[in-house]
């Protein structure tokens, strides 16, 4: 048997994460992530953590992934990456309803600055220039990157065929939707 592509993907949290590795398992990839979110070393540890967790499992989610993407392209040529966004404001918001003003070493590596609450702009700058770096780098291989906007409804219709998939018969998975709407009428938010 052929070994599956592996499929990264490469949004930043609270842009449906937890959705995408929900639909990946669900058409049977191993998935993992985040990983070394409190690991206070995880600036060096990072890479040689992902290098490892790759040769076990075959689909990545969350953090530390986006911010090794070129490594891993480099590193398992012919895979796929997967950039979940959601509109900048819309991001803002999630983050820092979700973090506040908690701090982990992921988000100060990431972020230069552990908590998003009161560093917003720092927060959008790093969200803004990885989304657009992300887009450059597969600029001549627009092949190997699907940009996802779960948010806004993106499903198994975009997902399945890049990934050579067939469309499973049930529909896509969109962990904490209850709670998304919850969140637009006033409550607080954990969508991913």
């Amino acid at each position: 048997m052929t070994p599956r592509r592996k499929v990264f993907g490469i949004g930043f949290h609270k842009t449906a994460t937890t959705s995408l590795a929900t639909a990946l398992r669900s058409l049977g990839y191993r998935v993992t992530g985040p990983n070394g979110v409190r690991d206070p070393s995880i600036a060096r540890s990072a890479r040689p953590l992902a290098f490892r967790l790759a040769e076990r499992f075959d689909a990545f989610q969350d953090n530390p992934w986006p911010i090794l993407y070129g490594d891993l392209d480099e590193r398992f040529p012919g895979s796929r990456f997967v950039l979940t966004v959601r509109p900048s404001d819309e991001w803002i918001r999630s983050v820092v309803r979700h973090f506040g003003a908690e701090s982990t070493p992921m988000r100060e590596w990431i972020y230069g600055v552990g908590a998003p609450l009161g560093n917003e702009a720092t927060y959008l700058a790093r969200y803004e220039g990885h989304n657009q770096a992300v887009r450059e780098h597969f600029r001549e291989r627009p092949e190997a990157l699907l940009v996802m906007r779960i948010t806004a409804g993106d499903g198994w219709e975009r997902l399945c065929p890049f990934l050579g998939e067939a469309v499973p018969d049930m529909p896509f998975p969109h962990v904490n939707a209850a709670a998304v709407r919850d969140s637009e009428a006033g409550s607080n938010d954990p969508s991913d």
